[in-house]
């Protein structure tokens, strides 16, 4: 027999070895499964590494190509050739399933990946944005994204939206303040990890308090959003008759002739003081809760990672946006699961991911992220977030245009259904992989969240 035909051999008499040793999935609500490292590709490839004519990995197991410096090329399964005009190295190997996809992608899906860092920025006196909206992502038709940098004493000036904000400090401190309908105001100091909602058209105004500043998501809830078409103070003063301004504050008319000529956006202040030193006479404390305190919720903590959900189950006033935070350990899975209630943007703050996205009718594509990425999945599509190191974390928002946060787990699912029609969906031909599958499932309900490794 041919020494490749051999090996061949021996390699498909492990499948079954090396199939039933993968631990099954284990949670219901937030499952993070958590995988041993190991460099799986190099054992399959039968000595050949990944993206090379020899290299064979019949279960398409992750590259992580950026962590081990790997230049993808479209060779899989003995099939695909090099790429012989001009490369982007570096954008390839970020994106190493769109070079070279796993054999069970197929069929046509909109784009469902964007980078801030291919947003345009808008510099200003003392700060930026950049935003992704439904003109860079046409599928973040949902929600819209902003990521806003205020260094120390700017100020996002006064204004309101027609969406609601929901926001998500990244680093730094951050001042808040708002007013609501009966006149209540509202003034917070927040920290990385931290949260604030304003509901659409209540005015509020934002500044930057650490030695450096600080920096945070905003999320709008309507995909065409715009931070260019915000309600500004300085605006509205600018283009109302001095006359009326002087009627409606009681103040001469020539005082105005000092006023900003147009908006200030974002400008440079002074460091404020304490809270209760900067309150206004007769300031009356608003009865609404415009923040919380996300990463001081205790954690689901699973086999491979934690989760934290904030909603309105325990942020009331987030009527239009809930969201989870996932830490990822090396190694590890967010489950398969969809979300029947609103479409899922992704935020990837920490890490590097794959996600296969599941749409029907035979469609499946497989994108890649990084930090600063921004991942779309349509509500009710299949989908899994895979860590593709097996040295570093992965950090995740997934935010929903939502009330609640809602997901189905695909093994809750199997696991309440009844043994026989789960086998013979699955494994009618296959009698000894059903006894196995249905033994890692028994009992999903009793242990939602499970030690795979022990």
């Amino acid at each position: 027999m041919h020494i490749l035909s051999v090996k061949c051999f021996a390699l498909l008499q492990l499948l079954p070895t090396l199939v039933l040793g993968i631990p099954a999935p284990d949670s219901a609500i937030q499952r993070l499964l958590q995988i041993p490292p190991g460099r799986s590709q190099d054992v399959l490839g039968l000595g050949n590494p990944p993206y090379t004519p020899g290299h064979r990995d019949p279960f398409d197991h992750k590259v992580d190509s950026v962590g081990d410096d790997r230049h993808p090329l479209p060779y899989r399964g003995g099939d695909g050739a090099s790429i012989e005009g001009p490369r982007n190295i570096d954008r390839e190997k970020q994106n190493p399933d769109l070079v070279r996809p796993p054999s069970t992608d197929h069929g046509s899906m909109s784009n469902m990946r964007w980078s801030f860092a291919d947003s345009h920025v808008r510099i200003e006196e003392g700060g930026w944005t950049r935003q992704t909206t439904i003109r860079e992502l046409p599928t973040s038709r949902e929600l819209a994204g902003v990521n806003m940098r205020l260094d120390e004493g700017v100020y996002r000036e006064l204004h309101w939206h027609t969406e609601a904000e929901w926001a998500y400090v990244l680093a730094g401190n951050v001042r808040v303040t708002a007013l609501d309908p009966d006149g209540g105001s509202f003034i917070d100091d927040l920290e990385a990890g931290d949260l604030w909602y304003f509901p659409a058209g209540f005015p509020h105004s934002l500044q930057g308090l650490s030695p450096n500043g600080t920096e945070f998501l905003l999320i709008f809830d309507d995909g065409n959003f715009s931070e260019e078409s915000t309600f500004i103070l300085t605006d509205w003063l600018a283009h109302t008759p001095k006359s009326v301004l002087a009627e409606n504050f009681r103040v001469k008319p020539e005082k105005f002739l000092s006023i900003p000529p147009s908006e200030k956006y974002i400008f440079k202040g002074t460091v404020p003081d304490t809270i209760d030193r900067e309150k206004p006479p007769g300031f009356h404390k608003s009865k609404l809760q415009f923040t919380h305190h996300m990463h001081a919720q205790d954690p689901i903590n699973t086999s491979g990672g934690a989760v934290r959900i904030t909603d309105s189950t325990n942020f009331p006033i987030s009527k239009t946006v809930a969201a989870a935070h996932l830490e990822i350990a090396p190694g590890a899975l967010r489950e398969m699961h969809w979300h029947p209630n609103a479409d899922e943007w992704t935020y990837f703050k920490k890490g590097r991911a794959r996600v296969t996205v599941f749409a029907a009718e035979g469609n499946a594509r497989t994108f890649n992220y990084m930090a600063g990425d921004v991942g779309i999945v349509p509500r009710n599509m299949g989908h899994f977030i895979e860590n593709l190191s097996d040295e570093e974390p992965l950090e995740v928002l997934e935010i929903f245009r939502a009330d609640k946060f809602q997901d189905f787990s695909l093994f809750q699912w199997l696991g309440e259904t009844p043994r026989r029609v789960v086998a013979e969906h699955i494994f009618a031909d296959n009698p000894e992989a059903a006894e196995e599958f249905l033994k890692q499932i028994e009992g999903a309900e009793k242990d939602p969240i499970k030690d795979t490794l022990s």
